[in-house]
């Protein structure tokens, strides 16, 4: 057969979503989707059973054309069309900052001083970081802000870590606090759970975590998850509420219906601050089977959720970001990134994958592995994560990359910085596996220096802590040790095209590399890091 004879065969062969003959403009767009990336893909692979000469051993990153991307918005500006981002400046930074982390390229001394002066100009008087100068805080460009200068920040009078003010930090947050244990994202706004896991993420790396602030919080992650067992944005804010005797009072075990469907941003930040609560539970909770049991969520409605928002053959593998929507880059890391934070909390962990063999959902037979393979007593190792790491990979480099560099959500549409980071961001979680390792969170708590740590907290944080002090002691090192105990699990990468398109692993709870997360929390912490060791799983037979 020829080749175009080949492509037309394996074309017919691929399914389509089935449509039930009454057509709507959501089943029309998913023809038409499915139809673009399948010619995506035909146009820039070797289909399986061509026999021409393959001219490459599966698809390629082009990662130069992707820093030419990320350069050309960083030293000349962005284009016009991101005036609509004026509110988001931190996020447009740390898109950047974090896509050229992800890529492996360091950036020089003055360009690093150019974002921190740009960062601490946002820095609201009254705590946290607004969106742009002038503007009011908010959690999120506060969240973006803070993760920036874990890029280009450093200790030190001009590394800009220590300007940053914690105490104001804390009292933003704390003022907007409500009586769920919930927080609004900025004042008089609204809650959402990736405002939570905003906050969260960034006391979790200043070290300002305290049972004050985290009180009733994973009561209110519980009531997001909906019944499909993704997460929504919030819940009603007053439905556990109950009025007597002319007093209202709250009743913590009362149901709240989810305000909307599930969806992939609200799960991952959702589950992401249910992973960072996990200290706290295990220090301020009953244990199971007493009157008062753990907060829990449903794993099982939310892996059979997860599972069903990765794509079928004909969608290249991509994820969509909620029921019967389209496949969507960006769902890479939201959706795709939130597998390797249920793997790490269950303890489910992968050996080295296979080198040889086809996933049954896979775009094509041609990609290499670069890791695992065939040992020398013929046996082969197991990928036994819960995605499909190999089709998700092929969807970011077959439809993902635009021709001009940056990668967006799906053709035809153009590049963009936001898609550019969470899709490289959703390839890292493809190719590497990032889990918590018990040995290394043992060594960090037998490291774990009191008096350090101590002396930190009174120089700065005086007030936050009234009563149980050593309870709220003990809560802050089982947080440093728990969030610092995750590391890549090297022998488990796996690279769809080779090698040479390998993107550096990032740390599921914050999206930064495992380096930056280091540097930041055990400057915060007063902490001095023992060396790491690269974790080695035994192979499975």
């Amino acid at each position: 057969m020829t080749s175009s004879e080949v492509k037309q065969t394996y074309a017919r062969s691929q399914r389509p979503t089935p449509v039930d003959g009454y057509p709507t403009s959501t089943s029309t767009l998913q023809t038409a989707t499915e139809n673009i990336l399948l010619k995506q893909l035909l146009d820039s692979s070797r289909i399986p059973g061509d026999a021409s000469p393959p001219s490459t051993t599966g698809p390629v990153l082009q990662r130069n054309q992707h820093l030419q991307f990320l350069l050309r918005n960083l030293l000349q500006g962005f284009p016009q069309r991101y005036v609509s981002q004026d509110a988001s400046q931190p996020w447009l930074l740390f898109w950047t900052l974090q896509g050229f982390s992800v890529l492996g390229v360091g950036l020089d001394d003055k360009i690093k001083k150019r974002a921190r002066e740009t960062l601490l100009a946002l820095q609201h008087p009254d705590g946290g970081f607004a969106g742009g100068p002038g503007q009011f805080s908010h959690l999120l460009p506060t969240y973006a802000a803070v993760c920036s200068l874990a890029i280009v920040g450093q200790p030190g009078q001009s590394g800009a870590w220590d300007a940053i003010d914690r105490r104001k930090m804390y009292d933003f947050f704390m003022s907007l606090k409500q009586p769920d244990g919930s927080f609004l994202v900025s004042h008089d706004a609204e809650v959402d759970v990736r405002g939570i896991y905003c906050l969260l993420a960034v006391a979790t790396l200043l070290n300002i975590l305290t049972p004050e602030l985290l009180a009733g919080l994973p009561e209110f992650i519980v009531s997001c998850q909906t019944y499909e067992g993704g997460f929504g944005n919030a819940s009603f804010p007053e439905w556990d509420f109950q009025e007597e005797n002319d007093e209202v009072t709250r009743v913590p075990s009362a149901p709240r219906p989810v305000l909307g469907e599930a969806h992939g941003g609200y799960t991952f930040c959702a589950f992401a601050s249910w992973v960072l609560l996990q200290p706290y539970i295990r220090s301020y909770y009953t244990p199971a089977g007493s009157a008062n049991t753990n907060p829990t969520i449903d794993y099982r409605a939310l892996l059979r959720w997860l599972a069903n928002m990765q794509g079928t053959a004909i969608e290249l593998g991509g994820f969509k970001g909620r029921t019967n929507k389209l496949v969507d880059g960006c769902y890479s890391w939201w959706v795709g990134g939130c597998f390797g934070l249920v793997e790490g909390l269950l303890g489910i962990h992968a050996a080295p994958p296979a080198s040889t063999g086809v996933n049954e959902n896979s775009a094509s037979t041609t990609a290499d592995t670069s890791a695992g393979g065939a040992s020398d007593d013929g046996w082969h190792d197991a990928d036994d994560a819960l995605l499909n790491r190999r089709a998700l990979q092929e969807y970011i480099l077959y439809a993902g990359q635009h021709p001009a560099g940056g990668l967006r959500d799906k053709p035809p549409k153009p590049a963009d910085s936001y898609h550019t980071l969470y899709c490289l961001a959703g390839l890292s979680a493809a190719q590497h596996r990032v889990t918590p390792d018990e040995t290394r969170r043992a060594q960090l708590l037998e490291r774990w220096n009191a008096g350090e740590a101590r002396q930190w907290d009174v120089s700065g944080l005086q007030n936050l802590i009234t009563d149980q002090q050593a309870r709220a002691d003990a809560l802050r090192k089982d947080v440093f040790a728990s969030t610092l105990s995750w590391l890549e699990d090297e022998g488990a990468d796996e690279y769809i095209g080779g090698s040479g398109n390998r993107v550096n692993a990032t740390q599921p709870l914050f999206n930064l590399t495992v380096t930056h997360t280091e540097l930041m929390m055990a400057h915060f912490y007063g902490q001095k890091l023992p060396p790491r060791q690269a974790k080695t799983p035994p192979k499975s037979k």
